[in-house]
């Protein structure tokens, strides 16, 4: 069991959450707030996608990205920034007898440097990095990760100077995470994401998830979290695996059946929870030295 544990809040995602509630934090000054808001409640790290604030759909406009950092920086909060780099891999299909053309407004692949502009551009403390390709929940939706890409960005990842956090979807997406730090491509200690009850990656039992946890490379730091009502069971199954917390509307927008949630609400759900198990919460300096986080100017 790991008793000194750290909390990320994944603040919002790019799903079709907007609709279903309107806690999801669309604009930057939204996205930065409930950062903020989180942190305060006991984030150690916050995990950043951002919206398109007329649509509320997802996007990877580098300027959003400066705009969510640049508030939550200023606000002097101390908290461990955390950006996606999982947009620019979706690959949407035709229908079953028809696969091609692409649908193409849902369509969005972009090169290696397209998907980590903003991390170039922000140097954030993590960013992560989607390590295999799958087919995720229903339809014709595969979010595409090959061989050759991951390598690049690894590379360009390690030497930005930025952390990866490695997020683990499924077993082959373990087994290239490995080959990733034996080729020197991901420092040590390698920082994995174990991402469960997603469709059709990993189911989010026990045996899956301690297979994951006693598979992982020696000394090496993992989080682990599920979706929708497994997310608030899984902050006392990760530490008992060994590993640290995800929490967030990223992945469950409720606090309870039929009450959404906000991302301060979840993180100290998450803190109730942790500490009636005993465990020690780590702060964002505490995270730092452990992920030997390089400092930022």
């Amino acid at each position: 069991m790991n008793h000194e544990v750290f909390i990320t809040c994944a603040l919002t995602g790019a799903g079709d959450t907007s609709g279903k509630s309107d806690l999801i934090p669309v604009t930057p000054e939204q996205i930065a707030e409930s950062g903020i808001q989180a942190a305060k409640a006991g984030a150690a790290v916050i995990h950043i996608h951002v919206r398109d604030p007329q649509s509320g759909a997802p996007a990877r406009d580098p300027e959003l990205y400066r705009q969510v950092v640049d508030r939550v920086r200023e606000s002097g909060v101390n908290v461990v920034i955390n950006l996606t780099a999982g947009m620019g891999g979706d690959l949407v299909l035709g229908a079953p007898e028809k696969p091609l053309p692409l649908v193409q407004e849902q369509t969005d692949m972009a090169s290696a440097e397209e998907r980590l502009r903003h991390v170039e551009l922000i140097r954030p403390d993590i960013c992560s990095l989607d390590c295999g390709t799958m087919n995720f929940a229903e339809g014709d939706y595969i979010m595409v990760n090959t061989t050759s890409m991951l390598r690049d960005m690894a590379a360009r990842i390690r030497d930005l100077g930025v952390r990866p956090e490695l997020e683990v979807f499924d077993t082959g997406h373990l087994v290239f995470a490995k080959q990733l730090i034996k080729e020197g491509l991901v420092d040590e200690p390698a920082l994995f994401q174990l991402c469960m009850g997603i469709p059709y990656g990993a189911p989010d039992d026990p045996q899956t998830l301690l297979a994951f946890a006693n598979n992982l490379p020696e000394n090496s730091i993992f989080s682990a979290f599920s979706i929708g009502r497994m997310q608030l069971p899984y902050v006392a199954m990760a530490p008992l695996a060994g590993g640290n917390v995800r929490v967030g509307l990223e992945d469950n927008i409720y606090l309870s059946r039929g009450v959404l949630a906000t991302n301060e609400q979840l993180v100290e759900r998450a803190v109730t929870i942790l500490e009636a198990m005993n465990c020690k919460i780590l702060g964002p300096d505490e995270v730092r030295e452990r992920l030997q986080l390089k400092p930022r100017t």
